[in-house]
């Protein structure tokens, strides 16, 4: 499956934000401002509601299939609006980035290959997003010079795989560097939020408060599987408070440091 060549592309600095209130973009039924473009509360909770009228849908059907019945909490899927907000504006500030570096974004992962992982069904626009987000990581990936390989970045992000289970929480540094390997895909994951939060700042990027903690979506693959989550919202004064991922992925392996695989 051509989504296991993807290598991970997480957020090891968050994007460079602001309230709304603070630069008077206060709209109150508008969920982000990207420069010139706006995304409407109406947007984030048409994608949100699609996700879970759809999966809830799925559930039904395969229950129905065992002869079994769902309860309310199985019909809902883990995909929340703060998972939305970061999709798109992250898409939004990729594609920006892309079109200065005069890039062309070759058009490979289909929603149907990422459905099983991403546990959203393959006809939401969520899933379409993240198969249109991916191909922009990996032709990013392949442009931007990788980064120094930092503690912190590389805490950062095996803190966030550890907390989806895919990998043994509790490592030390040393322990984390020696599961990564040279660690090529944080240096990768690095250089990307720079460069999204470079962007961030020169287009004017302001957030409704219900949604300020914006992290870039990412993904890694473990070998036999792909991993989605995100990584905490990042200030000057360090980490905020988490981003819930799409889903809880069981413990298979430490993730694939070159994220290669045919």
């Amino acid at each position: 499956m051509r989504a296991r060549r993807v290598i991970a592309a997480a957020s090891v600095a968050a994007l460079g934000v602001l309230s709304l209130a603070a630069c008077g973009k206060s709209a109150p039924d508008v969920a982000a401002y990207v420069g010139d473009t706006t995304y409407s509360l109406d947007r984030v909770d048409a994608i949100y509601d699609d996700v879970q009228a759809k999966y809830g849908e799925a559930v039904r059907r395969e229950a129905g299939q065992a002869g079994a019945s769902p309860s309310p909490e199985q019909l809902r899927s883990a995909v929340t609006r703060q998972d939305v907000v970061n999709l798109l504006v992250s898409l939004d500030l990729g594609k920006r980035v892309a079109s200065a570096k005069n890039l062309q974004v070759p058009d490979e992962i289909s929603p149907e290959q990422l459905e099983q992982n991403l546990r959203v069904p393959a006809s939401t626009e969520y899933a379409k997003l993240w198969g249109e987000w991916i191909d922009l990581l990996q032709a990013l990936n392949q442009q931007l010079p990788p980064a120094d390989l930092s503690d912190d970045s590389l805490m950062a992000v095996y803190d966030a795989l550890a907390k989806t289970g895919a990998i043994q929480g509790g490592m030390s540094v040393a322990d984390v560097r020696r599961a990564f390997g040279d660690g090529g895909f944080v240096r990768s994951a690095t250089a990307l939020s720079a460069a999204l939060e470079e962007e961030a700042d020169r287009v004017d990027v302001t957030i409704n408060p219900r949604f300020r903690a914006v992290g870039v979506p990412s993904v890694v693959s473990t070998g036999q599987s792909l991993v989605f989550y995100s990584l905490p919202y990042i200030n000057e004064e360090g980490p905020v408070t988490d981003i819930s991922t799409p889903e809880s992925v069981p413990s298979s392996g430490s993730p694939d440091a070159e994220g290669t695989a045919s």
